[in-house]
């Protein structure tokens, strides 16, 4: 009897031990706040928190450069496991609307346009909310801005080795914070070095927002 009572305790034992580590498998680092797992092929759009703008600015403590009030990202998840862990997604889609841009730079009249180039970026997204972006390999992120000037448009071409973001989930953001791009080529009035600063929020799928478990 006692025999029996012991193997039945240790088989309860056993089966606890291996439910848990079960549980915590059901929970993927990306899951929407209504609790349904992100899949993998699924889309998560976000554009600019309300009220914000994105900033490249010549320095990093200065407030010389450009600024937009509307901007949007598209991404499309290619691994989501459980969590803790990483996700990855790939980013298809980066814009600037310039209608929304201003710019205070000695010279410059205005915003034609800024361009994403050599997407997609490989995105990874970790439970403790570090957002890395990087470029495909043999490839740098670049950004090709177009400033009006009174001698007509200028092309300033800007490179980013990586980006480096932080997700927050008390309003599922991604934020990107002093980002520095240099430049690549350009006229004399584009400055040296691009500080990228920009709020997307909320971050969605289906406009429901996403979690970062």
């Amino acid at each position: 009897m006692r025999t029996r009572t012991l193997l039945t305790l240790t088989t309860a034992v056993a089966t606890l031990g291996l439910a848990a580590p079960a549980s915590a498998a059901d929970t993927p680092v990306l899951t929407t706040t209504d609790g349904a797992a992100v899949a993998v092929g699924d889309v998560l759009n976000a554009s600019l928190a309300s009220g914000t703008a994105a900033t490249f600015y010549s320095s990093a403590t200065g407030t010389s450069g450009i600024s937009c009030t509307s901007s949007a990202f598209a991404a499309t998840v290619t691994d989501n496991p459980a969590a803790p862990g990483t996700a990855t997604e790939s980013l298809t889609s980066h814009t600037f609307d310039t209608s929304g841009c201003t710019a205070n730079v000695v010279g410059v009249l205005g915003v034609s346009g800024i361009t994403v180039d050599n997407l997609p970026y490989s995105t990874s997204v970790s439970s403790d909310g570090t957002v890395s972006v990087t470029p495909a390999e043999g490839s740098v992120i670049q950004s090709t801005v177009r400033l009006r000037t009174l001698l007509g448009t200028i092309n300033c071409v800007y490179r980013a080795p990586s980006l480096t973001g932080k997700a927050d989930n008390a309003d599922n953001s991604i934020s990107f914070t002093n980002q520095q791009f240099t430049k690549a080529s350009g006229s004399s009035l584009c400055f040296a070095n691009a500080f990228f600063t920009a709020k997307y929020a909320p971050v969605t799928k289906g406009g429901v927002a996403v979690n970062v478990n």
